[in-house]
């Protein structure tokens, strides 16, 4: 197994973080609409946009991402073949990853190539000449 597929094997048959011990991030609460909307406007007034044109990765990186959850779901399968114990993400993802893969055709068919290079790239901050929804999202 390669390092990056134990990795993943690691990060999705380890302990699971919600093992009773911390469960900090169970009861914290979401942001109501009105509050991701006020949220949304301090994030924007810290932004600075550059001029510069970004080439076109978007689809480049789905096709990694594409390949990446490919790699983990197939970690996933053979651990529950192996009869070795799958976080509640990890079951999470083979109920769902047909749900994954409908949603990665979509992105391909209807995300035209190019339409990465016209988005609003950041100027400064560790998102550096990234797109700014990345950071926004």
């Amino acid at each position: 197994m390669t390092s990056f597929l134990r990795h993943l094997h690691d990060r999705f048959t380890g302990p699971s973080p919600f093992d009773g011990k911390n469960n900090d991030v169970l009861k914290s609460e979401l942001l109501s609409a009105e509050q991701m909307g006020q949220y949304g406007r301090v994030l924007a007034a810290r932004h600075k946009l550059s001029n510069v044109q970004g080439r076109d990765s978007l689809l480049a990186r789905l096709a990694d991402n594409e390949q990446v959850i490919i790699d983990a779901y197939q970690v996933l399968v053979d651990a529950v073949a192996a009869k070795q114990q799958v976080t509640p993400a990890g079951e999470w993802m083979l109920d769902n990853f047909y749900l994954i893969e409908e949603q990665v055709e979509i992105a391909k068919r209807h995300l035209p190539r190019g339409y990465s290079r016209g988005l609003p790239r950041l100027a400064k901050g560790p998102s550096d000449s990234l797109p700014r929804v990345y950071d926004i999202a």
